[in-house]
């Protein structure tokens, strides 16, 4: 088996990337504060064609040394929007016909690995905070709270990191639909 070189990716351009038919993921950032995290996220959001990400109350917006120091280019793809409070971009997303899925932990949350998601349908992803996670006021307005499943001492993951299974777990089942 031999590595691909990076000239054998079959990248996207920007131009190309912005025409590409997106996935019908949104994520919604609540309050995150590391750079670092944020860019992750934005990379991970342009490798599944993110339709957007809202960057909502204390989440850094682009440009940013640090954002870009992850994202490496991404944050000229992915589509982004910031916003002041994360439960108005719920409110905005729910009369638009989303369905918003905190990922959290929290009572009756249903485990990433028993979600389905259902055909034809956009959902939007909130990621919260690194120390307090989603607010519950967000929790609570969502239509949905997914938890990922963790057997660990834990029972906790790095946002990124969690915004990386969960995506490609959502992802893969949507793709699985079409």
């Amino acid at each position: 088996m031999r590595k691909l070189k990076n000239s054998e990716l079959d990248r996207l351009s920007v131009e190309d990337f912005k025409d590409t038919k997106k996935t019908r993921l949104i994520i919604v950032l609540d309050n995150i504060r590391s750079l670092n995290n944020i860019g992750s996220v934005f990379r991970t959001s342009d490798a599944f064609l993110i339709e957007k990400i809202y960057l909502c109350g204390i989440t850094a917006t682009p440009p940013h040394k640090d954002i870009h120091k992850t994202a490496l280019g991404s944050t000229e793809t992915v589509a982004w929007e910031h916003a002041t409070q994360t439960l108005d971009v719920v409110e905005k997303l729910q009369a638009e016909n989303v369905k918003v899925l905190s990922i959290e932990q929290a009572e009756n949350a249903t485990m990433l690995d028993e979600f389905t998601p259902e055909a034809d349908t956009t959902y939007a992803l909130v990621f919260g905070n690194e120390v307090k996670g989603v607010a519950q006021n967000v929790v609570s307005a969502s239509d949905m709270v997914i938890e990922i499943p963790q057997f660990g001492t834990k029972h906790s993951l790095n946002i990124s990191v969690s915004a990386g299974v969960v995506i490609w777990d959502v992802f893969s089942k949507m793709k699985a639909l079409s």
